[in-house]
């Protein structure tokens, strides 16, 4: 919980009655490696910040699972159109490894929002944080080449490489995973 006020406080100050009301919210779940967090259907009733893990956001098709979306520790997960609109889910969210999230429900969001100073500046930096992981993929989906790509995404974001198949990797810039063998050997 320590990592989730420490994000918040570094862009603004929590008062501790705020934080008392928004942590008394917060649920500590565990998940091991391969958990469905949210299936294609379902509608997200949680917002998660991971303090330990990595979770992947797919479309799942019989052939191949089209990744678009990895969020990491000290971020925040979630099927965020679903979770606004409290609309079922047109895609999944799986662990890429154990993970630990701290999660609080669309409900007492609501409440938090409502009760507290703080709540509506939380909820903006959520939602930014969020927009922004989508916004860089789909930019670089549109101004780099997939080489580019994939050495942008090794550069910025190495713990993708750590725990992630390859197939995953290939799938979120774009490619295939026998294209991404091919760029691997070009640039080794």
């Amino acid at each position: 919980m320590y990592r989730i006020r420490a994000f918040f406080e570094e862009i603004v100050t929590i008062n501790d009655e705020d934080w008392k009301l928004f942590s008394s919210k917060l649920e500590k779940t565990e998940y091991s490696k391969k958990t469905i967090l949210l299936k294609t259907g379902q509608t997200e009733t949680y917002l998660s910040f991971i303090e330990k893990g990595a979770v992947r956001l797919y479309i799942p098709y019989l052939e191949n699972d089209l990744t678009f979306g990895f969020c990491f520790e000290n971020q925040f997960v979630c099927a965020y159109d679903s979770f606004i609109r409290q609309s079922p889910s047109t895609y999944q969210l799986e662990t890429l490894s154990k993970t630990i999230l701290w999660r609080i429900s669309h409900t007492d969001l609501q409440e938090i929002y409502a009760r507290t100073a703080i709540g509506n500046t939380i909820g903006r930096l959520t939602a930014e944080n969020l927009y922004l992981i989508k916004s860089e993929r789909e930019q670089s989906l549109l101004n780099q080449t997939a080489q580019e790509r994939y050495l942008s995404l090794f550069k910025n974001r190495p713990n993708l490489f750590k725990d992630i198949p390859l197939k995953y990797i290939a799938s979120y810039i774009g490619i295939t995973p026998q294209a991404l063998s091919r760029i691997r050997k070009r640039i080794s």
